[in-house]
């Protein structure tokens, strides 16, 4: 799953990893985001921009938010048939830019978070779907989900199932305004390379949802966690 990650890369980088019209200059350094908050997303509506959407999708047809906690992932693998994903991963696809995620490594009854980051530590994206509900009063609510796969190798020390990160040759076909063919979508979302990542212990203190710094990154002594 993916339920925590970070995003600090600048305004510069975002435009030409992204292909962005303009730099995204209201970007700040995130190194803690988590469920219910705003995240930075591109999608297939405007692909050469950065926006805001919340993180827990949200259905058109939801009588009201509280599904939105339990809705930060999708199962890439039944996506397209279940009712509060499929209209979105037809029509609605987004990039969730990052350049890391935490995941929670068991070690008996104590779990040691994890950064998990690309080798060369540069930005990816994540493979994501949208939707806009209206809220009882007419307001307008742009939410979104981070769509998940079986875990490749590296992964699987620390969870059966990671995120989609998508390859940059793959971003225009997600992002396509148009109705792709099921088969071709269903075809980016499978594990990403197992020997692109590398990873390490981060302290404990990104658990909490309200601690967000640059420590947070920091590695941490293994040894001092028990």
């Amino acid at each position: 799953m993916c339920g925590r990650f970070v995003l600090t890369a600048n305004p510069q980088n975002l435009q030409q990893e992204f292909d962005l019209s303009t730099p995204p200059v209201e970007v700040q350094p995130r190194y803690n985001i988590a469920p219910t908050q705003p995240v930075a997303v591109i999608t297939n509506e405007a692909p050469h921009q950065l926006t805001y959407h919340r993180w827990g999708l949200i259905p058109s047809w939801a009588k009201d938010m509280s599904m939105a906690a339990k809705m930060i992932n999708a199962r890439s693998e039944s996506a397209a048939e279940k009712p509060a994903f499929r209209a979105a991963f037809r029509r609605r696809r987004c990039i969730i830019p990052a350049d890391g995620f935490y995941e929670w490594q068991e070690q008996g009854k104590d779990k040691t978070p994890m950064f998990i980051h690309m080798q060369d530590r540069k930005l990816f994206g994540l493979a994501g779907l949208w939707e806009i509900w209206q809220d009882p009063d007419g307001g307008e609510l742009r939410t979104c989900t981070i769509l998940t796969t079986d875990a490749n190798p590296f992964m699987q020390q620390y969870h059966h199932r990671m995120p989609v990160v998508l390859h940059k040759e793959d971003y225009p076909l997600w992002l396509s305004p148009k109705e792709e063919p099921l088969p071709v979508l269903q075809g980016l979302m499978k594990p990403y390379d197992e020997d692109a990542f590398s990873a390490y212990a981060v302290s404990k203190a990104v658990n909490r949802p309200a601690n967000d710094s640059p420590e947070l990154l920091q590695p941490f002594n293994q040894q001092r966690l028990l």
